[in-house]
């Protein structure tokens, strides 16, 4: 063996030991819970069992007859819908914003990254002052304008849109590191060129900012909808999934199944349909909007 190749495979090896850490981590953490949820979501196994019967599929089957189950689902993607976008708009917005030279951007960029750092429970408490009927500051102003209280939180057809408003504000600021980063990424070149040119902030935007910009919002989207998914804390908080599970999500249906109901089978079903359904989403956005980026 020459030592060019000696000294090849010394690199390799030593590469592998410092990821092997992180390697027994993952597969402890992740991969094995993974192919463990999905045996579990072919068994029946509840609490008192001493383990698991094998079901075939009749936790999925009893799913989808669930008329609950498919009220969950039309809750989450609906509740996607409402936030992805505005927390994509309003954070791409703050980006701009703070992507200026002045005194105050420090400031600016510390105020719209607060919510961020606050953990999802303590967001939920102060939102929960807010929305609570009748002492809730919300429908104090209401009373005091001489309008009817709204009681957001009791009422289906608001409960969802309300907590989508609070959602939007703490994800905002997270999004918008992404975005300034992005935007910091574009060279200032490209629009000293098209200044001089005779371009306007809008041509600007629309033919050199946006699609420069089109990696980051790939990246950005996948990650704003994985997060909405994931919500389960400011449920507990707020709501319980009340009214009548009009604001119960798919996380939040897992852990009262798994966890209230102690149905191990059930919910490690609909942490498959979980899985399965984020797979769908973010998949697509790799590997067919991400050909049509432009990468520096």
């Amino acid at each position: 063996m020459d030592t060019k190749l000696k000294r090849k495979l010394k690199e390799n090896i030593t590469g592998f030991l410092l990821l092997l850490p992180s390697l027994i981590f993952m597969v402890g953490f992740t991969v094995l819970p993974v192919f463990k949820s999905f045996y579990l979501s072919f068994t029946k196994y509840t609490l008192g069992m001493k383990k698991p019967l094998w079901s075939g599929f009749s936790n999925y089957i009893s799913l989808f007859k669930s008329e609950i189950f498919w009220k969950v689902m039309y809750n989450t993607i609906f509740f996607s819908v409402i936030t992805v976008v505005p927390c994509m708009v309003l954070g791409l917005t703050l980006a701009f914003l703070v992507n200026r030279k002045s005194k105050s951007v420090s400031i600016l960029r510390t105020v719209y990254f607060y919510p961020v750092v606050m953990p999802m429970i303590a967001v939920a408490s102060i939102w929960m002052f807010i929305y609570m009927g009748k002492n809730g500051l919300l429908d104090q102003w209401l009373s005091a304008l001489g309008m009817k209280p709204l009681n957001v939180l009791s009422n289906k057809n608001t409960v969802l849109p309300f907590m989508a408003i609070m959602y939007v504000w703490k994800e905002s600021g997270y999004l918008m590191i992404f975005f300034l980063a992005g935007l910091q990424g574009i060279s200032e070149d490209l629009f000293e060129s098209a200044r001089i040119d005779g371009a306007g902030f809008w041509v600007m935007l629309k033919n050199i900012t946006l699609p420069l910009l089109k990696p980051t919002m790939i990246f950005v989207s996948t990650i704003a909808l994985t997060n909405c998914f994931k919500l389960v804390d400011h449920i507990v908080i707020m709501t319980e999934g009340a009214p009548n599970n009009g604001s119960t999500l798919l996380l939040y249906y897992i852990y009262q199944q798994g966890f209230t109901n102690f149905n191990y089978g059930r919910s490690s079903a609909l942490t498959v349909i979980m899985l399965f359904l984020l797979l769908f989403v973010s998949l697509p956005r790799f590997f067919r909007q991400d050909k049509k980026a432009f990468y520096n």
